[in-house]
């Protein structure tokens, strides 16, 4: 085993521009029966892809990210002071996400036919990139050309030369591709709003780290 190691950790930095738009929506609907929260449910998301469909969306751009339906009760006193548990129905959640190219006017009619549905949903809205392996990549090339840059200076500075890599640690990990910018607007505003909004999106910055071995010479 070679003792005469450099070990360096190189930090890579990439700045993107965002050219995607991510719209994510939330419904929740409520009935005393489960086959009547179901029927709302389906409804309002129905009401949301038909006005979609109406600006040139395709059937199946909208998917759901999370549904669920839940029991719902009130706690109450009883007249001996108990508490008690009242049954109120069924409870029904559903998470939608709708994924488009950056450009501000189709995000207006989007907004616009939204509010339009009269589903009335929770919404935010994200800005991130298409092609999120290139950007992987770009930081692992500049994590890499960091960590290089530093071991050569180091061993420089100590009147030796760096040598063949002896090993790369890498911890994968989920990145955050998306803009510092979002927005979060009641949507009974955004059909009026969405004829003047005009934004442009701070730029994307995302770091990784890369931790490389030479020998040294």
């Amino acid at each position: 085993m070679n003792d005469r190691i450099i070990t360096v950790k190189g930090i890579g930095n990439v700045t993107a521009k965002p050219d995607l738009i991510i719209i994510t929506m939330g419904l929740e609907n409520a009935d005393y029966s489960y086959s009547g929260s179901m029927q709302l449910a389906s409804g309002a998301v129905d009401a949301i892809r038909t006005a979609l469909f109406s600006v040139g969306y395709e059937k199946d751009s909208l998917k759901t990210t999370d549904f669920n339906i839940n029991t719902d009760y009130e706690s109450y006193k009883d007249s001996k002071g108990n508490w008690k548990q009242k049954f109120l129905g069924y409870k029904c959640t559903h998470k939608l996400k709708l994924e488009f190219d950056f450009n501000m006017k189709r995000l207006n009619e989007t907004l616009s036919a939204i509010a339009s549905s009269g589903a009335n949903p929770d919404f935010e809205i994200n800005f991130s990139v298409k092609d999120k392996d290139a950007i992987s990549e770009q930081l692992l090339q500049s994590a890499v050309k960091n960590a290089s840059t530093k071991a050569t200076v180091l061993a420089a500075a100590a009147g030796l030369s760096i040598g063949a890599v002896q090993r790369i640690d890498y911890s994968w990990g989920e990145l955050h591709l998306y803009s510092d910018t979002k927005m979060i607007e009641p949507l009974c505003c955004a059909s009026e709003a969405a004829t003047a909004l005009d934004i442009e999106p701070e730029d994307i910055k995302v770091n990784d780290t890369v931790t490389v071995v030479w020998a040294i010479e």
